[in-house]
């Protein structure tokens, strides 16, 4: 019995080590969302291949789903104007960015999530600037609740210095302070800059300066910022 109980004790601890392994050697999942910026912005071109040659192509998920010209509200379920009022529709981008993440995780071991978000130009322009920090940390929060993670990284793209005069879109500055505000906050958290992106040759080769949206170059190198700020967050876990 003892050598049996010894046996079954030794299997048992080889079993959890394969399991841990697993979910060591787990794939890496990056959710992307956000506006129009994030629209444009072809994962492809330069945030995934860098990715990839940091962990494999295997062992990445890229899930990317965007709405230009969107509030906040369409991804924060409980989300409400500085007066209190309900939006028409909450969380509806949210719902089918998650159906998205739940069709490309099915049966697959998780290794790390890495949520980044581009966005803030609409609330900026509808001056919901009051309520953007709780959305924002809101939207975390329901990811971390529907994925069942307490360790999800967390990218934000700061707005560019399209509108620093506040003259086009009121709360422009204020929702760049937030967003810096939130990525400073935890130690799972990122902001990355994009002061410099929004100037030179836009995607239909016309010549932008300082504009609402990224250079074609810009969205490169964003999406390279976007790569290495996500290597970074997840390496220092491990």
């Amino acid at each position: 019995m003892n050598s049996l109980h010894k046996l079954l004790k030794s299997g048992l601890l080889i079993s959890l080590f394969i399991l841990v392994s697993c979910q060591e050697k787990g794939k890496h999942v990056f959710i992307l969302s956000g506006q129009s910026n994030m629209v444009r912005m072809n994962p492809k071109l330069s945030f995934t291949p860098k990715l990839e040659a940091e962990f494999g192509k295997e062992n990445i998920i890229v899930v990317k789903d965007a709405m230009g010209a969107q509030p906040i509200s369409r991804w924060y379920k409980n989300w409400k104007s500085p007066k209190g009022d309900l939006a028409n529709i909450t969380g509806d981008l949210y719902d089918r960015l998650m159906t998205k993440v739940s069709d490309s995780i099915k049966n697959q071991q998780i290794a790390s999530i890495t949520f980044i978000w581009m966005q803030g130009e609409r609330d900026a322009r509808m001056e919901f600037a009051s309520v953007y920090e709780e959305s924002l940390l809101g939207i975390y929060q329901q990811l971390s609740t529907d994925l069942n993670r307490s360790d999800i990284n967390f990218i934000i793209g700061r707005l560019s210095d399209f509108d620093m005069e506040n003259k086009k879109w009121p709360h422009w500055t204020k929702i760049r302070d937030i967003q810096e505000k939130v990525g400073n906050s935890n130690s799972n958290f990122k902001w990355v800059n994009t002061d410099d992106l929004n100037t030179g040759l836009d995607n239909n080769g016309k010549e932008v300066t300082d504009d609402l949206h990224l250079s074609a170059e810009g969205y490169k190198i964003l999406g390279t910022r976007f790569a290495e700020e996500s290597i970074n967050l997840i390496n220092k876990k491990e």
